[in-house]
């Protein structure tokens, strides 16, 4: 185990000057956070801005058809989402303020109430990594608790996009997502310069404990990347190649997500 604690013990002193002292009456929505297979960590991806209703109607029965956890789909498709899945237990996940998290607060606050509304079970929102990488750490407050606050008791992870960001600010997001409410932190879009690392998870881990859950998501190809990243601490994976990773045909190929 990695010794965490200078950069947890800096992630603390930078939240609390921007905040104060934690509240210890924080709620969160309690998520799914473990299962007996793979299968049930894992949620089915298709963020792509090329896919067509079929793409998602077919995420969808793969997703019911293998036990996965959820389907992780863009706010357009929740409601096909939704539908497709009613008889289900697989969940939907929506992603908002994707891929940058650069959008207005209340604009992602709004799309995040329109998803709730639509269908949608969980929220992966990303982070504002500008407002982080900026020293806004009470903007990067508000604009996760904006989204808890919008989700109305559903699940919201926060996809910090660790790529972008150094240990410190790792940590500091960690932070935040816990005071906010958040039921999870993510690592990645799976859309920017890298994806999910053993070591990022460890870090996560490390500084939620057992009150979140963590995700890994982003370049997550095989069975043995999934695996590698549940054993430094994931509660759930993030995937589109997710029938091949369950299988333990997946070749490396795939759009990384």
């Amino acid at each position: 185990m990695s010794d965490f604690s200078e950069i947890i013990s800096a992630a603390n002193a930078a939240v609390e000057q921007a905040l104060g002292p934690a509240a210890n009456d924080v709620t969160r929505a309690q998520a799914k956070r473990d299962s007996d297979d793979l299968a049930g960590r894992i949620d089915h991806t298709l963020l792509k801005a090329d896919a067509t209703q079929v793409a998602v109607e077919q995420l969808c029965a793969e997703a019911a058809d293998n036990g996965f956890a959820s389907v992780c789909v863009n706010t357009r498709w929740v409601p096909l989402a939704a539908e497709s899945l009613r008889n289900s237990d697989a969940m939907v996940c929506t992603v908002v303020g994707f891929p940058l998290g650069a959008m207005a607060r209340r604009a992602k606050a709004a799309e995040t109430a329109i998803a709730v509304e639509e269908g949608a079970d969980e929220i992966d929102m990303v982070l504002d990594v500008g407002g982080m990488l900026s020293g806004d750490l009470a903007g990067v407050y508000e604009d996760i608790l904006g989204v808890v606050d919008a989700a109305a008791g559903r699940p919201v992870k926060v996809i910090l996009e660790t790529c972008l960001l150094n240990d410190v600010q790792k940590a500091a997001a960690c932070l935040l997502s816990d005071r906010a409410g958040a039921a999870y932190v993510k690592t990645s879009t799976g859309m920017s310069t890298g994806g999910a690392t053993a070591a990022d998870i460890e870090l996560m881990r490390t500084v939620v404990g057992d009150a979140l859950g963590v995700k890994a998501s982003g370049g997550i190809r095989t069975r043995e990347d999934a695996e590698t990243m549940i054993a430094a601490g994931a509660d759930r994976v993030g995937a589109s190649a997710s029938v091949a990773i369950v299988a333990g045909t997946a070749s490396g190929d795939g759009d990384g997500y």
